[in-house]
């Protein structure tokens, strides 16, 4: 599947902001789920998840300040930050939290794939990691894009229980 214009442009301004990170960062979400390709759900924004220390030089280097955003039942982050000037607004989290049955869960993946945009790299999370970040925060568009990361790969890695909380499917 083919990225977007839209979206390869704005990917390609987050790698090379992000050039000179000091820390590991990830594009996750439906970013991501494009750069495997994934179909599915049109993406809306590209969210980027980088340490504090990124994401604050990052706000920084752009003259960006954080945005206080309102509660969410799903998700937080420590830092947020929207950057609008690449054709698609890019969030900029650190500290990225996901409601897990009833607690919060820090999501930092815990696998990272180089992947080529133009003459740039990015970092998303492994196919099957962000499936089940996906399937993690649970919305409808997030388990269509999970749905088919799975069928991509021959197989569903975790599904989301009635409660809210994770399984791994029995074999």
């Amino acid at each position: 599947m083919a990225i977007p214009s839209a979206l390869e442009a704005s990917l390609w301004m987050v790698g090379e902001t992000m050039r000179d990170a000091a820390d590991d960062w990830w594009v996750i979400a439906g970013a991501a789920a494009a750069l495997h390709g994934a179909g599915g759900p049109e993406v809306g924004d590209v969210d980027v998840l980088a340490s504090d220390r990124d994401a604050s030089a990052l706000l920084g280097k752009l003259g960006l300040q954080p945005v206080q955003a309102p509660p969410h039942p799903l998700f937080q982050s420590r830092i947020l930050g929207r950057w609008t000037a690449p054709p698609m607004t890019v969030e900029i989290m650190a500290g990225f939290r996901i409601r897990d049955g009833s607690a919060w869960r820090e999501v930092w993946p815990r696998t990272r794939r180089r992947m080529a945009v133009r003459d740039t790299f990015v970092f998303a999370p492994s196919a099957d990691e962000l499936a089940d970040l996906l399937r993690l925060v649970g919305r409808p568009k997030d388990l269509e894009r999970a749905r088919l990361l799975a069928a991509d790969r021959g197989r569903s890695t975790v599904e989301r229980k009635g409660d809210g909380s994770l399984r791994r499917p029995s074999s």
